[in-house]
Order: C-alpha cells, then structure tokens, then sequence
C-alpha cells in the first residue's frame, strides 16, 4: 500500500519522467506488431519501432505542452501510417496526447482536435489500405480517437467533482467549528453574565446586611437576629443560583435540571423584599395585561431587575426605587428609577453591570438605555419581546 504512495510522490517530483512512461507499452506493442508474420515470428522491422520511438518523443512534454504535442504526434502517426501501409499501425501515441489534451486543456479545443484527429486518421489509412472509410478497421480507429477525448473530459470532470465534493466537505467542517465556537463564546458570555449577576446582588445583600446586624447587635438584638436570617436566607439562595449556574459546565449526562436557570419573575417578589431587608425601599408595579413569554425573556428580564437593584443598592444614596414592569401586546418595557443624590455615591462601579444588562436584551432582541435623570437619581429602561423569533437557519 505503501509502495504506490512512494511511486506517485516521486513521479509527481519527476513529470517529465511521468509523462513519458505511456511510451514504453506503445514501443513494446510496436515492436511485437512488426515482428508478427502471417505464419511466424520473425525479426522486427526496425526503421518502423524506431519511428514509433521518435513519435513517442513528445510526449515526454505532453502534460507542459499539451497542444502542441497533439499536434506533433498526430502528424508522426500520420506520415508512418502512410509509409508502413503492409502493416495496420495504431496511432497510440496521437490517442495518448489527444487524452492529456481534453483532461489539461479547455472543452472546446479538445473536441475540434480530437474530431478532427479522428477524421484524419480514418482517412488516412482508408486511402493507405484501400478501404472504405466507412470499413470496421476504419471506424474502430475512428472510434479510438474520439473515445480518447471522451476518456480525458471524463476523467477531468471526475478530478472536477472531486474537488468540489472535498471543498464542500472542508467548508462544512471549516463552518461547523466556527459555528462551534460562536456557540462556545456565547455560552462563555452567558455564564460570565449569571455569575456577575449572581454573585454581585446577594453578596451586596449580605454585606448590607451583616452591617445592619453588626449596627444593632447590641442596641437591637432581635432586629440583629433578623438580619442575620436573612444573610441566611441570601446566602442559600446564592449557593443554588451558583449551583444551577456552574451546572451549565457539568457533561452532557449529569442531571439536565440541575443546569437551568432557576430564576423567573415568579421569584421578583423574593428578590425585592431581600433589598427591603437590607434597608432599601422598593415599589413594584404592574400594568398592562401580563401575557406569556418566551422562558428566554423571563430571565433576561429577571436579571436586569436585579442588576439595576444591585448598582441602585451599590452606587446610590437612595430614598426610593421603583420597579414597573408594563405589559405590552408584543413587548415587556421594564422600568427601574431610584431618586439617589448624584453626588453621593456609595463606590465606584466597573460598568460591568450595565455591559450585562445590554448584552442579555442584545441577545434576545431587545434594548437596554440607563443613564442619569436630569431631577437626579438613574434610571434603567429595558424593552423586551414576549416572543422570540424563530433563529434563521
């Protein structure tokens, strides 16, 4: 299996070489032609083999020049078999470059050389052996010319095909990781997103609240109690979403519900009221018929009501903060304004929070503006799809 791999890297290196080797079974058949008598063997006619060598000469270039080697082969075969009319010479060498011709050369050409090949042959031995042109040795050498250009258009729309077929196949495969990695960073981003979220609302929550504990310990010992419940509670909560969030990495084979995302605006309650546990005051209100929408844009709209608390809770000295969630025919506008003092921030934030916010609306085709409120304070506002639109394939 290993020997014709090496043969054709070497003959591939060696052209000339390649193209020459179709000569040596032509002179081989030339000699055993002249040297077979009616009865016997005897010696073969040499000037004739030699003829058949020289005609065979050029194709040594035929794959460079294939043109023109036709032509040159052609006129060779012609004239010997003009002059060795006792014998009935098969024009080999003009049907091996009348084959490398229609597989190099373009469509048209090969077919005027290869037709008019044809005719001259026939036409020539016809008249050199007193036959009809119309005669069975005469239309077989008819047949050999055309069937040499046929054999060459052939082979070249097999190469052709090929080609086609193993560029579609790298296509698909060159397609099929880029689509597998599109895939993976929007998978990365995701989780990026759901750990920020996650991590950022309840450890800010349990920070507030341990302070709030730390403040009444000694003066309020039952309020003290009751915030360090809900660090519990928070922290609990934090523990699952982290869960159901680092589940997205497990195998395929793990337990599926293990891997979702858990929160939904069924849990918006839950979340508000672990801000007024930490001591911010926050309004919800709903207008508008709430329709059923796609789980994707429940949790979008989840956590951007939560991102928007959190910065609210980090960033500003606010009084109050409203949520309004408005239920349109087609879209979900979600609201979230707080009055804090511009000048009087609680830290510098990264701007991640609000990259986030954007990037899940992006991603389900909605928008996100935020920005400050010339009275003051900030305000987020979110325009969602109830339904998400079917991904073009």
């Amino acid at each position: 299996m290993e020997l014709p791999m090496v043969w054709r890297q070497w003959l591939a290196r060696h052209d000339r070489i390649r193209d020459a080797l179709p000569a040596v079974p032509l002179i081989v058949i030339a000699v055993a032609a002249t040297a077979v008598g009616p009865s016997h063997w005897h010696e073969p006619r040499w000037d004739e083999v030699v003829w058949t060598a020289l005609t065979c000469v050029p194709l040594a270039f035929r794959s460079r020049r294939p043109l023109g080697v036709a032509l040159f082969t052609l006129a060779g075969d012609l004239t010997l078999m003009a002059v060795a009319s006792r014998i009935s010479p098969t024009p080999g060498a003009s049907l091996v470059a009348l084959y490398t011709l229609a597989l190099l050369g373009n469509r048209r050409t090969a077919w005027i050389v290869g037709s008019l090949a044809a005719v001259a042959i026939t036409g020539v031995y016809a008249a050199t052996h007193a036959q009809s042109v119309v005669g069975g040795p005469g239309l077989l050498r008819f047949d050999l010319a055309i069937a040499a250009t046929a054999l060459g258009r052939t082979v070249l729309n097999r190469r052709q095909n090929l080609a086609a077929a193993r560029e579609r196949v790298e296509h698909a495969e060159r397609t099929r990781e880029e689509e597998a990695r599109r895939r993976v960073t929007e998978e990365r981003v995701r989780i990026a997103r759901d750990l920020h979220d996650v991590v950022t609302h309840h450890i800010t929550l349990v920070n507030a609240q341990a302070g709030v504990a730390h403040h009444l310990m000694r003066a309020n010992p039952e309020q003290a109690y009751a915030a360090l419940a809900h660090i519990k509670d928070n922290s609990r909560a934090a523990l699952d979403e982290l869960r159901a969030t680092v589940g997205l990495l497990r195998q395929p084979d793990d337990a599926p519900g293990s891997r979702a995302p858990i929160a939904t605006l069924a849990d918006l309650d839950a979340l508000v009221s672990g801000f007024r546990a930490s001591g911010m005051p926050v309004s919800v209100a709903r207008t508008g018929d709430p329709s059923p929408m796609a789980p994707a844009t429940e949790l979008t709209a989840y956590r951007i009501i939560q991102e928007a608390l959190t910065n609210t809770h980090k960033h500003a000295s606010a009084t109050r903060t409203a949520v309004v969630l408005d239920y349109g025919v087609h879209a979900l506008r979600i609201t979230v304004t707080d009055d804090g003092r511009p000048g009087a921030p609680k830290g510098a934030g990264t701007g991640h929070g609000l990259i986030g916010m954007r990037e899940r609306a992006t991603a389900i085709g909605g928008t996100v503006t935020a920005g400050p409120r010339p009275e003051g304070g900030f305000q987020v506002v979110a325009d969602l799809p109830l339904s998400l639109a079917p991904a073009a394939v």
